[in-house]
């Protein structure tokens, strides 16, 4: 297993896709190559009606160790534009995310968790954002994107010091939102996608765009929503006492 190819491996299961980041020689650590597959992977499973909910983890004990230093190094690789445009991609996700955390999720791998919709780790995770150890400036959007998520000050105290906290401050802190035994982790977030995936999509996609700031979409989800028959399906298998049958992006 430790010397498996560094890829990205996904299935897709009962409406859940599962995006494993898969380099276990360097705790998961993103190569140029993982960077630059990671946007065509996330357009195939928004593209696939039999995806309602997509899951990010690592594989094994740990999540995302980060970029592969070693690939910096190379003439002309432009790391950080890679890591930018992925995470861009995840973000843009039109679908709800979840970032199943285990171990280190650091630097890049904060990075791709803080652009899921939603974090649940394992106790004794760690975490952190490690650019002032290596003199990098951290991308303006990333930055954005975790004060929006944690606030200024935790921002700053993560950037400025690139010390890595345990799940329960990021619990604390708004960078996770569930901190489960190690154990429980896997059961837990299979439960919460069968939650996801008995949802209206519609309602999930519309809430995504509206919580992410856009805000000229007001009359596009309107039409949606008219179009679509998911409201009255939702109130006719309320009053019937039955679950509902959404039919929104099938």
């Amino acid at each position: 297993m430790e010397t498996a190819e560094p890829r990205l491996v996904d299935t897709v299961t009962d409406g859940v896709a599962t995006l494993v980041i898969t380099h276990p020689a360097k705790r998961n650590a993103m190569t140029a190559g993982m960077w630059r597959s990671l946007p065509g992977t996330l357009d195939r499973l928004a593209a696939d009606p039999a995806v309602r909910v997509l899951v990010l983890t690592g594989a094994g004990d740990t999540f995302c160790a980060g970029a592969d230093i070693s690939t910096l190094r190379e003439p002309g690789d432009e790391q950080q534009a890679l890591a930018v445009r992925a995470e861009e991609a995840l973000a843009a996700f039109p679908k709800p995310t979840l970032a199943a955390v285990r171990g280190y999720c650091v630097g890049g791998g904060s990075q791709l968790a803080a652009a899921c919709d939603l974090r649940f780790a394992a106790e004794g995770a760690r975490f952190g954002i490690t650019p002032a150890k290596l003199g990098i400036v951290y991308p303006s959007s990333s930055t954005r994107r975790l004060t929006a998520l944690v606030g200024p000050a935790t921002a700053k105290y993560l950037l400025f010091s690139g010390e890595l906290i345990d799940t329960e401050r990021a619990l604390r802190t708004g960078l996770v939102d569930e901190a489960h035994p190690a154990e429980e982790l896997a059961k837990r977030v299979e439960e919460f996608c069968r939650i996801l995936v008995s949802r209206s999509l519609l309602t999930q996609a519309a809430a995504k765009e509206f919580a992410d700031g856009r805000l000229d979409r007001d009359a596009h989800w309107a039409a949606q929503a008219h179009g679509s028959g998911d409201t009255a399906e939702g109130v006719a298998a309320f009053l019937e006492r039955r679950a509902p049958r959404f039919t929104y992006g099938l």
